[in-house]
């Protein structure tokens, strides 16, 4: 079990946080409405049926979001997180790549690879090895500042790509200004300036101990991936996810001894009508079983505000969730020993 303070203050989240994470959060919807307007060449491509967004860690995240906007038009969408490219790559095929620093080796592979297919293909990264070969070899490159870690670069990389990859990518300025616009209501809300008990993020952050377990429908898993990871990241503790429904036929039977984990239910405003079922008898089993669950709800509008507004809010628990435990959320010492062997 996690010892962590009840709750923290100003001069406990500087001591702790002492890389100033959460300054950085603070001003993510000024950063994504800052990058959004980013003026930086458009790309249009005719005739695609397929996108491939390659990218690690923050960057996998940007492209799961991707995914879940194109999830309904008649794009097939893949995301690679990895080293391969799907052997479906072809000329009607877009590849996008993107890596913050530029030097992610996994998508450095995957872009060498897409250089010698006939398919159209574009990356994103602040310079490194990624912008060397891209102008080495005449490969479509833009470049998005980053701000403190990959993490932290989350809107800046993603509302810069929306911008630039606006005319492949089926998403109006309502939606984008929809997002923005709660975004800086929620941070409102969650930000450093509020360390009150009303804080939902905080609230969030001190309600979590021992290993959670993240159950989300289809549509919302992006949130769930990047839930995961930031608590791993930034709270240095392990965490699972699981779909709603798949987990309905598996991991559901786990229950049935006494366990230690603690469930986090991620759902979505509107969610279909037989995922709100299954909730309702997934939250009825475990008040049966005396287990104490915890439901995050989205905000209302579309799948980008949604999905960028949970992330805002589920990132910056957290952030407080590390610095409850004493933990400095910006080193990763572990991913720069795996980088220092990885090639």
């Amino acid at each position: 079990m996690l010892i962590k303070i009840s709750l923290i203050d100003s001069k406990i989240l500087e001591r702790v946080d002492s890389q100033g994470m959460h300054k950085v959060y603070d001003a993510w919807p000024s950063i994504a409405s800052k990058s959004y307007d980013i003026v930086l060449p458009q790309v249009d491509y005719n005739n695609i049926s397929h996108i491939v967004f390659a990218g690690m860690g923050g960057s996998g995240a940007i492209h799961d979001v991707f995914s879940a906007i194109l999830s309904k038009t008649n794009i097939h969408v893949t995301v690679v997180k990895g080293y391969h490219l799907p052997k479906t790559v072809d000329s009607e095929t877009l590849v996008v790549t993107s890596s913050v620093s530029g030097n992610t080796a996994e998508t450095l592979t995957i872009l060498d690879s897409a250089k010698n297919i006939n398919c159209k293909l574009i990356a994103f990264s602040d310079g490194g090895k990624m912008k060397e070969f891209c102008i080495k070899n005449n490969i479509e490159h833009r470049n998005i500042p980053h701000y403190h870690s990959p993490r932290g670069s989350f809107p800046a990389f993603l509302f810069s790509m929306l911008k630039i990859l606006q005319p492949v990518i089926p998403i109006k300025k309502e939606d984008i200004v929809e997002a923005i616009t709660d975004m800086r209501i929620l941070q409102g809300k969650i930000s450093s300036l509020n360390l009150a008990s009303n804080n939902p993020a905080m609230e969030l952050a001190q309600w979590i101990t021992n290993i959670p377990i993240i159950y989300y429908p289809w549509g919302l898993q992006a949130a769930a991936v990047r839930f995961k990871n930031s608590l791993q990241e930034n709270a240095k503790m392990h965490a699972m996810m699981e779909d709603v429904i798949e987990a309905g036929h598996n991991g559901i039977v786990a229950w049935e001894k006494d366990s230690s984990p603690r469930p986090i239910c991620i759902r979505g405003h509107d969610d279909y009508v037989k995922t709100k079922e299954r909730w309702n008898v997934l939250k009825e089993f475990f008040e049966q079983k005396q287990i104490e669950y915890k439901e995050v709800f989205s905000v209302k509008g579309g799948i980008l505000t949604k999905l960028v507004n949970l992330i805002y809010l589920l990132d910056y628990s957290t952030i407080y969730l590390a610095v409850m435990s004493g933990v400095n959320p910006t080193p990763v010492d572990a991913i720069n020993f795996i980088k220092s062997r990885t090639k």
